[in-house]
This record gives C-alpha cells, structure tokens and sequence, in this order.
C-alpha cells in the first residue's frame, strides 16, 4: 500500500505533470514541423535546384544481383541483395538540418516575444517593508 500512495505521490507531481503536457504537445508539434519540411520547404528547395530533392534511391550494390531482378532499391532489398543504401542517410540528414534550422528559426522567435513581453510588463510593486525601510532612510537623511 505505501509504493501505490509514493507512485501517486510521484505521479501527480507538478513536473511529472508538465513532462506529459510537453511530450503530447511535442509529439504534436513534431507532426506539424515534419509537414512544414516535407510539404513546403522541401518542395520549394526541389523546385529551385530543378529536380527532385529524394536520396533515397541512391545504393551501392555489394553483391551479385540475379537476374530478372530489377534494379530499384525495393526489388533488390527483397532479393537479399546486399547493398550499401546511403541514399536514405543522406534524405534524413538533409531533413534533419532543415528541420533543425526552422526550430532554431522559431524558438529564436519565440525568445524575442518574450523578452518584448517582459520588458513591456510593469514592475512588481515594491514590497511594503522595503518601502518603509526607504521611508526610514529618507527620514535619516534629512
């Protein structure tokens, strides 16, 4: 009975809590970055080099390929031939560094935001004891 009340007392906690918050948001968020980069920005990039921005079709065959086996990735994956695919390394590691520009890009916006919103919000209202402590030195001085 203790472990289940310290389980519930470790569940409920406030950084438990906000751990699960941020991880629904993020695997959410991640789903939204994923279309910007494969539905906007990777398109746009394919248009301006002329071609088709896909790696993933480039291989290196290691082995003896049978015959009557096409030589597409797909067809000589299924027939166990050996390969060196680094196609689709390098398709991952191009979304990667775009996707990672673009969250650099909006969490540097997201730091301006706040750093404007702080600097418009007034300031905390002095405490009363300071202001009678500034009162008392005031009061010294004269």
């Amino acid at each position: 009975m203790k472990m289940i009340q310290e389980f519930r007392a470790f569940a409920v906690r406030g950084n438990v809590i906000d751990l699960a918050v941020g991880v629904i948001i993020g695997g959410a968020f991640g789903k939204i970055v994923d279309s910007v980069v494969g539905d906007v920005i990777m398109p746009v990039i394919a248009w301006l080099i002329g071609g088709k921005l896909d790696f993933s079709n480039l291989f290196i065959v290691l082995g003896k390929v049978p015959e009557n086996v096409p030589m597409t990735l797909d067809a000589l994956k299924k027939a166990g031939v050996p390969l060196f695919a680094y196609g689709n390394f390098l398709t991952i590691t191009l979304n990667f560094v775009i996707l990672a520009f673009i969250i650099f890009q909006m969490v540097k916006i997201i730091n301006r935001i706040k750093l404007q919103d702080e600097a418009d919000a007034p300031p905390p209202p002095v405490p009363e004891d300071i202001q009678l402590l500034r009162e008392i030195r005031d009061s010294l001085k004269k």
